[in-house]
């Protein structure tokens, strides 16, 4: 896989580098800020981008709006974002076009070198990887419409770890529920919010879109 990262911080970017090149990904372009992030995708054409939040100039949200705007420019680009908080505006936006290979993990979580790799990994492959606490925050503010409000107690649960990424197994163990129980809820998810099987739209990932953009 090669990987284009822009992070500020030289330790934090040398060591993201090291640690893809030891599972054998090559970083092909590595900025300290996002103010040539769009052209440098464009030159390397990466496998997968890495973006901290907070960047020069202002260390605000710099390297989120560019990763929204790598996105638009280049839809489907997969982006992880990094951060040391969470920007609930930019957040939304980024994942309400198309939430399909993105990623927006909180750095003071991510512990385990393995289980980082990973999520890079998965979202290079097409998956959508939110830390818990991204979607706590989003969920506080989106609870209030139909048809999310039609949503049970259990039901919540079962979409929050949707959309963290959880397969229905990992959300079986999490809930200490059979699968069954989990495919259960899960179908009638689809049925309040009204999304029907189709053989060109993801469910899932729309359940999970209509959660997060409910207000």
């Amino acid at each position: 896989m090669r990987v284009v990262i822009a992070e500020d911080s030289v330790l934090l970017r040398e060591g993201i580098m090291r640690i893809l090149a030891e599972y054998g990904h090559e970083t092909v372009g590595a900025l300290g800020d996002a103010v040539g992030l769009l052209a440098d995708v464009i030159r390397a054409a990466p496998d997968l981008v890495i973006v901290d939040v907070r960047m020069p100039p202002t260390f605000t949200d710099e390297g989120l709006r560019a990763a929204i705007e790598l996105r638009t420019v280049r839809p489907g680009t997969p982006v992880l974002v990094l951060s040391q908080y969470v920007e609930e505006r930019y957040a939304t936006e980024l994942l309400a076009a198309d939430s399909s290979s993105v990623g927006y993990l909180l750095k003071e979580r991510i512990a385990d070198v393995g289980d980082f790799v990973a999520a890079v990994e998965r979202i290079a492959g097409g998956d959508t990887v939110l830390d818990p606490e991204v979607v706590a925050q989003l969920m506080t503010r989106t609870r209030r419409r139909e048809p999310i409000s039609a949503l049970t107690p259990r039901e919540r649960q079962v979409l929050a770890l949707m959309a963290e990424g959880r397969s229905n197994a990992g959300i079986a163990t999490s809930l200490v529920v059979s699968d069954g129980a989990v495919e259960k809820h899960i179908s009638s998810i689809f049925l309040k919010l009204n999304l029907p099987p189709t053989d060109s739209e993801h469910r899932r990932v729309l359940a999970v879109l209509s959660y997060l953009r409910s207000e």
